[in-house]
């Protein structure tokens, strides 16, 4: 059974076909964050430091952490962002970035296990990625993308995958350390894109044998109603074999959609944790189960 084994220094969390599907949160990334952006900028992190802890509390299993600004020293502050978030949490974090020196900033300052995010199929990224990802131990997350581009054809995006996995393994990384991330694309721009997805998850699960991940928040782009359509996309993708997602865990429509998946998947045990989360409250003045003061004796 295939599982990626991810770690801080205290707590260690598995993505695997046999386990609860791993929350992984994208709260701290400036794009589009205007606000966050200038602040991190200027060496301000109150407001990561409000989203790890935000994110946490909601349920996220993995922080991931982006400081891609423009203009701005990306390395330092990656690494800024990565030591305050493992000094205020227990999770392990996947360190995300398009820059290799600012790859290779946050894995050195990082402790533990972590989850590069990411490498592509372009042969450049490969040799620049794949080597700093074994030298630090990391698990890696492949984007089934290439030097073509990002394909519409589910067959092509499974051989850039497969290629990513065969190549990591070239380098001495277990194929269990690499995360295919298959591409959502949104589904108000292409009609079959999760269909797309629910394939390419199903054989990357049953042919290629790795963990998945994505983008969740992707596929209802620009489509109202948004963060319920982004939940019912986790629940299905979950049912094919998807077992991560880069999500936000303050939607809580997200969450119950996760929630359910664990139930319906069979890694909620007894549905122990659906039925924390959705029992109602007992009505005030009462214990559940039976009356104050004991049973009642007979006369």
């Amino acid at each position: 059974m295939t599982r990626t084994i991810l770690s801080s220094p205290t707590k260690e969390v598995i993505i695997g076909f046999d386990q609860p599907f791993c929350v992984i949160g994208e709260r701290i990334n400036p794009t589009g964050r205007k606000l966050l952006a200038a602040e991190m900028k200027e060496g301000n992190y109150s407001r990561v430091e409000a989203d790890a802890l935000a994110q946490v509390a909601a349920g996220a299993m993995v922080l991931d952490v982006n400081a891609g600004i423009p203009l701005a020293d990306e390395p330092k502050i990656l690494a800024d962002c990565i030591r305050l978030v493992q000094s205020i949490t227990d999770v392990p974090i996947s360190i995300d970035s398009s820059i290799i020196d600012a790859l290779e900033a946050g894995l050195e300052v990082y402790e533990g296990k972590a989850l590069v995010n990411s490498v592509t199929g372009e042969d450049e990224s490969l040799e620049r990625v794949l080597p700093l990802v074994k030298k630090h131990g990391a698990a890696v997350v492949a984007i089934s993308n290439d030097e073509t581009g990002i394909s519409t054809d589910p067959d092509v995006r499974y051989a850039v995958a497969k290629k990513i996995v065969e190549r990591a393994m070239d380098y001495g990384i277990p194929q269990g350390d690499v995360v295919v991330d298959p591409l959502v694309m949104p589904v108000g721009a292409m009609n079959d894109a999760g269909t797309q997805v629910f394939t390419l998850v199903r054989r990357l699960r049953e042919e290629l044998q790795v963990n998945t991940t994505c983008g969740a928040s992707n596929v209802g782009f620009g489509v109202p109603n948004r963060h319920v359509l982004t939940g019912h996309f986790i629940s299905m993708a979950a049912g094919m074999g998807m077992t991560s997602a880069i999500m936000n865990p303050l939607h809580a429509e997200q969450m119950v959609a996760v929630q359910a998946a664990n139930v319906l998947n069979g890694h909620d045990p007894d549905c122990a944790n659906w039925l924390t989360a959705n029992r109602p409250p007992a009505p005030e003045g009462e214990q559940s189960g039976r009356r104050r003061g004991g049973r009642r004796r007979r006369t």
